[in-house]
């Protein structure tokens, strides 16, 4: 046998522990990757939640276009408080999830008197409400700007939108079952303005690329608390 054969074989249990340990990174990265994915699953479907808001009902709080972080375990040992912003259920069609904000809690009295709302006899600020100056219906011709008062029964919740005069909400339909409520919307991580419908940007493919366009993302808006 030749040197070259001896230097040789002498270089083939080194080139493959150089091989085995490749192999052995690859497969920790993948595993870790795996890890990492299973991991963002489980706190995405148990732990948080994204939403896209599609109407101007919470305008105020939250516009058309906003992107939303839901924490689903933010009622697990505690319940919904009064003017938590909320999803839940649509009670009289439980496919569809609404976003709206507590008013009334179980046992609170809520009236609504030309768009000023008391709660147990008392009249609420509400800083975040938006009106349209329109002069407040009466009662008989729509609930939307007055009601009697009227108390939440245990196990509900009684929601409205911030968008008062555009907002299709309890005043309409009537109390959320509690098991209704999905979690508490903590967070704006992200929001798209929406173009005019004439603009190229609205239509078909530049659609789904308008995050592109700096135009279109209201940055003062990204990680923005909901409150």
């Amino acid at each position: 046998m030749s040197k070259r054969d001896i230097k040789g074989s002498k270089e083939k249990p080194e080139e493959t522990e150089e091989l085995k340990t490749a192999q052995a990174k690859k497969d920790t990265f993948f595993d870790s990757l795996v890890v990492a994915v299973v991991i963002a699953m489980l706190i995405k479907g148990l732990l948080l939640q994204t939403y896209q808001i599609p109407s101007e009902s919470m305008v105020g709080t939250l516009l058309k276009g906003d992107y939303i972080l839901l924490n689903r375990l933010a009622y697990i040992f505690s319940e919904p408080e009064r003017n938590d912003v909320v999803v839940f259920e649509y009670p009289l069609e439980p496919s569809k999830d609404f976003i709206k904000r507590v008013i009334g809690t179980p046992g609170d009295k809520i009236e609504l008197k030309d768009k000023v709302l008391y709660v147990n006899g008392q009249a609420q600020p509400e800083p975040f409400k938006q009106l349209n100056g329109m002069i407040p219906l009466p009662a008989d011709i729509s609930p939307k700007d007055s009601f009697t008062q009227i108390t939440v029964p245990e196990g509900y919740y009684f929601m409205m939108g911030d968008n008062r005069d555009n907002s299709y909400d309890s005043r309409f339909w009537g109390f959320v079952d509690e098991d209704a409520i999905k979690g508490k919307a903590v967070l704006i991580y992200w929001s798209l303005e929406t173009p005019a419908y004439d603009s190229a940007w609205a239509k078909f493919p530049l659609s789904m690329f308008r995050f592109l366009n700096p135009a279109y993302d209201r940055f003062e808006r990204f990680f923005k608390p909901i409150r």
